[in-house]
């Protein structure tokens, strides 16, 4: 097949390895021909980018292209090109944690600087943010990102957060971390308070704001549940009072929820969120850093326009208890979740389990 770009696309669904064109787009940028590298992306994309069931060809060579362009070192002109046309939102994400995974700050205020889709910019910042970065740049005074969902975020990490763990890219792959939860044994037993459950389909929903990846696009479900307490548990009643609340993820639990902490309770949701399930790949990093932080949000019961401050305080005097894999619920695969939060008045109650199989 000659190297041409558009002779390349218009071929591609009749190829039977596609691992003959990885190793032209690979051998023509180490010559130093990385505007050909970029054109064979734009002509796959213009030709199958927009198509509902795109060949399989496809989506293995655009990618591959995508991460040779993201991932090289240097500057990041070339990657910027192709990104700037293709525009789906869900590749601009993507794209996002590749450059931000292999670009220095420096290297990265291309994004800001230069043509760049606005998405791509807002992604990128807060995948800097993750990566310990402060960006200080005129473009985060512009009208699109004072409106944008991303600009309630923090602009550096939070104590809440920790240091997220992140994925790591390579041209042939990569991996990340899966969503664990250490705990400490929950003091022994005690008198559990009456309770009454105030669940709704909203609150449901913004419980499972960074697992609802697990339901939508794999195998995953989810228990959200929210309830009002009519004491305060005394500390060695927290375990038998989820354990009498009839949640379906801990029915004939084989192992009592443990103490966690604020952090650890952000961090397994993060990686949810970013990372996606068996069977997706989730939010990336910018977005699954503002999934985490609505679930977290969710589980304290902070109001709906609370600043992040807000959130991070009430996180931090709740409660936290992890009970992830505590029973026959759950699918104890790779991917599981269980969470609740007792609000620092020790009044309300919220509860958000997961799991996902492959």
């Amino acid at each position: 097949m000659a190297d041409d770009p558009r002779a390349i696309a218009r071929r591609l669904p009749g190829v039977a390895d596609v691992t003959g064109l990885w190793a032209i787009a690979e051998r023509r940028l180490a010559a130093g021909d990385a505007t050909f590298v970029t054109d064979l992306g734009i002509a796959l994309w213009q030709r199958y980018g927009n198509e509902p069931e795109p060949p399989w060809q496809y989506r293995s060579l655009f990618d591959h292209v995508l991460r040779l362009l993201a991932l090289t070192p240097g500057p990041v002109e070339h990657a910027l090109r192709l990104i700037s046309v293709a525009v789906d939102r869900r590749q601009v994400r993507y794209a996002a944690s590749l450059l931000a995974s292999a670009h220095s700050a420096a290297e990265l205020r291309a994004v800001f600087d230069g043509p760049a889709p606005e998405e791509l910019r807002a992604c990128v910042l807060h995948e800097m943010v993750l990566r310990g970065d402060d960006v200080t740049h005129r473009w985060t005074e512009s009208p699109h990102w004072r409106f944008h969902p991303l600009a309630w975020l923090p602009r550096s990490l939070t104590p809440l957060e920790g240091r997220p763990g992140l994925p790591h890219h390579t041209v042939r792959g990569g991996s990340h971390d899966l969503p664990t939860t250490a705990t400490t044994p929950a003091p022994g037993h005690g008198p559990v308070p009456s309770a009454h459950e105030t669940t709704t389909e909203a609150t449901a929903a913004a419980l499972g704001a960074a697992v609802a990846n697990w339901a939508e696009e794999s195998n995953g479900r989810i228990e959200a549940r929210t309830w009002a307490l009519d004491t305060p548990p005394h500390p060695d009643a927290v375990g038998d009072t989820l354990l009498a609340l009839g949640l379906a993820s801990l029915r004939d639990a084989t192992a009592r929820p443990g103490r966690c902490s604020a952090t650890q309770a952000w961090q397994a949701l993060f990686t949810a969120a970013s990372s996606g399930g068996a069977y997706n790949s989730g939010a990336f990093g910018a977005y699954g850093r503002l999934l985490a932080w609505r679930s977290v949000a969710a589980l304290v019961a902070a109001p709906p326009d609370a600043p992040a401050a807000e959130v991070e305080e009430l996180a931090h005097s709740a409660d936290w208890y992890s009970f992830a894999a505590a029973s026959g619920w759950f699918e104890q695969v790779a991917w599981d979740i269980g969470l609740a939060a007792v609000s620092p008045d020790g009044r309300g109650l919220a509860v958000l389990a997961a799991t996902d199989t492959d």
